[in-house]
């Protein structure tokens, strides 16, 4: 209890001390995956704040729950059959600051704890990214960078590359890597957007006892292609829907020198999500 005490002020400490926030949102997420010989369902949610610092700078910060939950339609590998939930705690906290009046930076620090059940602070990995996003002309920017994430699966170092081009108040248009995304809002109310990301993610799991052959971490890896809508129903009250497609899905087990020891070949599958977000 001592250690999941500490770890969760860790994760508190930024949101906490950020009560004074010029923009505030909260949102709650589900999604579904069905694959061939497994479905994954799961449920976010996050609460986000922004505040200005003077005329070019701005802190923002995001503290995130998530739950996975794994449903086995075939599974011979039985020792692990206990797998079904993980869980995972983020806090994300960015500053952004101009350089000149084309130039801005942007650093963000990522802690998560990625586990099954059982947190520990051996469950916590730290990530984050530099970037920096040069205006070329009144509708284009460029934005390069490196970053330490999960979207492979394990931690890992890659690169930042997108071109923004904003092509009337309408449209606007970001190809790059690891993110690209077409926005279209016809009026204030209606927002559509076509995205394509590579995303993934790793969990600790659980350990009683440790040998050459034990799984250590649950890593899951796509690449997702989607056409989403976001309505504002109400004020400050947003729906969202998601429909889609998970490109080259892995889901294995690796050792603690995170070689692969069992790859369940779950296949390719359909995403569905829908979310309700409070924006103010």
């Amino acid at each position: 209890m001592k250690v999941r005490f500490l770890i969760c002020s860790l994760f508190l400490i930024s949101f906490l001390g950020l009560r004074a926030q010029e923009n505030f949102s909260a949102a709650v997420n589900f999604k579904t995956v069905p694959t061939d010989k497994i479905n994954f369902s799961e449920t976010d949610i996050a609460l986000f704040y922004q505040k200005k610092l003077g005329t070019k700078s701005k802190i923002a910060n995001t503290l995130e729950y998530s739950n996975l939950k794994v449903n086995y339609d075939f599974n011979p590998y039985n020792f692990y059959a206990d797998q079904e939930k993980f869980n995972q705690v983020q806090n994300k906290f960015e500053y952004s600051s101009e350089i000149t009046e084309k130039t801005k930076w942007q650093l963000s620090i990522v802690p998560t704890a990625n586990f099954q059940s059982k947190l520990d602070i051996s469950d916590v990995t730290v990530l984050g990214s530099l970037s920096i996003n040069q205006q070329l002309s009144s509708k284009l920017n460029v934005i390069l960078g490196a970053s330490r994430t999960t979207i492979f699966g394990t931690p890992k170092v890659t690169p930042i590359i997108a071109f923004d081009y904003k092509m009337n108040e309408k449209t606007d248009f970001k190809i790059g890597f690891p993110d690209s995304k077409i926005s279209y809002s016809n009026n204030e109310r209606n927002k559509f957007s076509l995205t394509n990301s590579f995303n993934g993610n790793f969990y600790h799991l659980d350990q009683t006892t440790h040998t050459d052959n034990t799984a250590e971490k649950a890593v899951l890896s796509q690449m997702t292609s989607a056409l989403e809508y976001e309505r504002n129903v109400s004020g400050n009250w947003f729906l969202n829907f998601k429909a889609g497609y998970d490109f080259n899905k892995k889901y294995n087990l690796l050792d603690g020198s995170d070689h692969k020891i069992y790859d369940y070949n779950s296949g390719n599958g359909y995403v569905l999500g829908i979310g309700i977000k409070y924006k103010q």
